[in-house]
């Protein structure tokens, strides 16, 4: 399994949070969680095939926030 952590300031907001969820209905092979109070998404990846790292910040920039990766790019992710 594979971890990815993103930090996206502003996603706390109720409106951004509904349009991420919109966003990652579209990928139903991804786990997320998301821990608001902090602006935090975890994703996790079973293989690292299923989504790519520009993908994954493709559904920030999607709903107008900044996204930026928390910690280093897992290995075998693209």
């Amino acid at each position: 399994m594979i971890e990815i952590e993103v930090y996206a300031r502003g996603l706390r907001a109720e409106s951004r949070l509904l349009e991420l969820r919109g966003q990652m209905d579209m990928q139903p092979h991804v786990r997320y969680k998301v821990d608001a109070h902090h602006d935090l998404v975890y994703f996790e990846l079973d293989e690292p095939a299923q989504i790519s790292l520009k993908d994954i910040m493709e559904v920030f920039t999607n709903i107008g926030l900044e996204p930026r990766l928390v910690g280093q790019v897992p290995e075998g992710v693209q």
